[in-house]
């Protein structure tokens, strides 16, 4: 059995979890379960997705699942949008976003409660909870909850940037670049 696309499961599961022994690399194997499953005679058959699907194993996969989400989105603005800001059909702002002076293009998403000031944002952007881009841009990107970016004076594009990060332009001498960085991660960096 390959690993070929989306598996759903009830608690049974669990059991067969647990009642599995490791494989010869030492790992609990998903064939394993399903087999423990099907000689318990639990209901286990398969099914034919006619839509997309992605194999969300590298960045580069979850911005284009990102994209495709994106396109499906009913556009709505549940937000405030200020007279000074510009917002394409195709975006949808969840409640509690506030929007100045800012230009979004779709298909984006700017999840609830996130402040967007002075930014360009999309298309292909979702903007998760709790958010703030200010004096920045962001292109087909994902930005999850609770991060900030701020003066920044490049484009950030092609980016998944994880949950409370904060990105920020600082006035500490010597200028240089700090990072944290997760395990293989990928940085480029334009020389001036």
């Amino acid at each position: 059995l390959a690993l070929v696309g989306i598996y759903m499961f009830d608690h049974h599961i669990f059991e067969a979890v647990d009642a599995i022994d490791p494989s010869w690399r030492g790992e609990l194997e998903i064939t394993d379960a399903i087999q423990w499953l099907v000689d318990k005679k639990y209901h286990v058959h398969p099914y034919i997705h006619r839509g997309w699907w992605i194999d969300t194993g590298k960045p580069h996969d979850m911005l284009e699942a990102n994209s495709y989400v994106l396109e499906e989105l009913t556009p709505a603005i549940n937000g405030y949008v200020d007279r000074d800001s510009q917002v394409d059909a195709r975006v949808t702002i969840e409640q509690g976003v506030e929007v100045f002076n800012s230009v979004i293009r779709g298909p984006a998403i700017i999840g609830k409660n996130t402040r967007v000031v002075n930014a360009y944002i999309g298309p292909f952007t979702s903007i998760n909870n709790d958010c703030l881009v200010e004096n920045a841009e962001i292109s087909r990107s994902i930005v999850l909850e609770g991060s900030q970016i701020r003066n920044i004076s490049r484009r950030i594009e092609d980016s998944l940037i994880g949950r409370n990060v904060v990105i920020h332009r600082s006035p500490i001498r010597p200028k240089s670049f700090k990072f944290t960085l997760a395990d293989n991660s990928v940085v480029g960096l334009l020389s001036e």
